[in-house]
C-alpha cells in the first residue's frame, strides 16, 4: 500500500488538504494517509500525527519558536524512521514546511508543495530553497507557473481552490431573516482576521469605524464575522461593549450578501472578489513586523484581487494610515458613489476571468495518484 503524509499549518490549509484527500480517495481508495492538520483532515479520514493548533500561532516569542522546532523534529524523525512515506505533500505554511523539506530531501523522501510560498510577494530568495528541496510545485496562480519554471523547478498549475470550492451566493432575504437584519438597510460586514494578533490591532478601529458610519448614516447596519478557528473566549476579549451582531461559521454567506466589506487582508479578499462584493482592506500589526515586511517585500500591493489584476481595484489602507476617518471615507465611496461602485464591481468580475476553471483539488489528487 502506498503512503502519503500531508503537512498543513493553518485552518485554510486544513480545508484545502481535506478536499485533496477526498478527491484522492475517489481515485485511489487504497492510499494510506497520515498528516499534521485539524478537524477537516480528521473528518476526511486522515490519521493525525499532530493537531495544528499550536502551529497557527503567529510571532517570534521563544515559546512559539520552540514549539515549531520541536514539532518539526518530531515530524521529520517519524517520517524518516517510522512512517517512511512514498510522498510528502506540503500545503502552504512556508516557514515551517520549507524547513522540514530540507531534512526530507536529504533522507531521499519525495516532496510536493501545494499552495507554495508567495515568493513573488516577498522573500524571493526562498525560491532557491524550493528548487533545492521540492520535487514538484503545485501552484494556484497562473503567473506562478512561469516564475517557478524560469528557475528550472518542475511546476503544475492546478487552478485556485476557491474557484471550485466557493459555494454559490446565499439568498439575501433568507439570510437577513435568519439573523434579524433589516432588509431595507444596507449591510456592511467586518472581517477582523483569523489570528489573535489581528484582532488585537484591528478590532477596535473597525468597531469605532462602524459606530461612526452608523451615526452618520442610520440606514446602515453592521455585523462582525467570527473566524471559526478562534475560540469564543478570544473573540469576547476584543468585543467589550460591541453593539453589533457577531456571526460565526457563515463567512462565505456573509461575504456574498453584504453591500460592502471591511477586511483584514488574506484569502477572504479573494473570496469577496469572486462574489463581486465591494471591499476595502485595512491592515496593521506590530511596527517591527511591518518594517521587516517593507524590507522583504517584492511588490507593493497587498490584497490578492489587486495582485492578480496587477492594478489597484480594492482600496488598501495599511499600518499608520489605518484610522476611522480613512476607512469611513472609502466605505462611503463604495456605498454611495454609484458610478465608482459599479466600476468597482465590474473590475472585481474581471479578476475571476483571470483564474482558471480547473478543479484544483482534483488536479492535485490526479498528480499525486499518478506519482504514487
Amino acid at each position: 500500500m502506498k503512503k502519503l503524509f500531508i503537512i498543513t499549518g493553518e485552518y485554510s490549509g486544513d480545508i484545502h488538504a481535506s478536499h485533496v484527500v477526498e478527491a484522492l480517495k475517489a481515485i485511489n481508495p487504497d492510499v494510506e494517509i497520515e498528516g499534521v492538520g485539524g478537524e477537516n483532515l480528521r473528518t476526511a479520514g486522515v490519521k493525525l500525527f499532530s493537531d495544528q493548533k499550536k502551529m497557527s500561532a503567529v510571532g517570534l516569542s521563544p515559546k512559539i519558536i520552540i514549539d515549531h522546532i520541536t514539532l518539526g523534529k518530531r515530524v521529520v524523525d517519524y517520517l524518516i524512521n517510522d512512517y517512511k512515506p512514498d510522498l510528502v505533500l506540503l500545503i502552504d505554511y512556508g516557514a515551517f514546511n520549507l524547513s522540514v523539506s530540507k531534512f526530507l530531501k536529504r533522507a531521499g523522501i519525495k516532496v510536493f508543495y501545494y499552495i507554495p510560498p508567495q515568493v513573488w510577494a516577498s522573500r524571493k530568495w526562498r525560491i532557491n530553497t524550493i528548487k533545492k528541496n521540492i520535487d514538484e510545485v503545485l501552484c494556484i496562480f497562473p503567473f506562478e507557473k512561469e516564475l517557478y519554471e524560469s528557475y528550472g523547478i518542475k511546476t503544475h498549475y492546478c487552478g485556485h481552490p476557491l474557484v471550485s470550492q466557493l459555494p454559490p451566493k446565499a439568498d439575501r432575504d433568507n439570510f437577513f431573516e435568519k439573523h434579524g437584519f433589516d432588509k431595507n438597510k444596507k449591510l456592511i460586514s467586518i472581517f477582523p482576521g483569523s489570528r489573535e494578533f489581528e484582532l488585537k490591532y484591528l478590532m477596535q478601529v473597525f468597531i469605532k469605524t462602524a459606530e461612526n458610519l452608523q451615526e452618520k448614516h442610520p440606514d446602515l447596519q453592521f455585523c462582525l464575522s467570527h473566524a471559526p478557528n478562534l475560540s469564543d473566549r478570544v473573540y469576547e476579549k476584543y468585543l467589550k461593549n460591541c453593539p453589533f451582531k457577531v456571526i460565526k461559521g457563515e463567512n462565505q454567506a456573509l461575504l456574498s450578501v453584504s453591500d460592502a466589506l471591511i477586511l483584514a487582508s488574506g484569502t477572504v479578499a479573494l473570496e469577496a472578489c469572486l462574489y463581486q462584493t465591494p471591499m476595502i482592506i485595512a491592515y496593521r500589526g506590530p511596527w517591527l513586523f511591518y518594517f521587516i515586511y517593507l524590507i522583504v517585500r517584492c511588490i507593493k500591493r497587498v490584497s490578492l484581487p489587486n495582485i492578480i489584476a496587477d492594478k489597484s481595484i480594492v482600496p488598501e489602507i495599511i499600518q499608520g494610515d489605518v484610522n476611522v476617518n480613512k476607512i469611513s471615507y472609502e466605505i462611503e465611496k463604495l456605498l454611495f458613489d454609484n458610478t465608482y461602485r459599479a466600476n468597482n464591481i465590474s473590475e472585481l468580475g474581471k479578476v475571476r476571468s483571470l483564474l482558471s476553471d480547473k478543479n484544483s483539488s482534483n488536479e492535485v489528487a490526479k498528480i499525486i495518484s499518478n506519482t504514487l
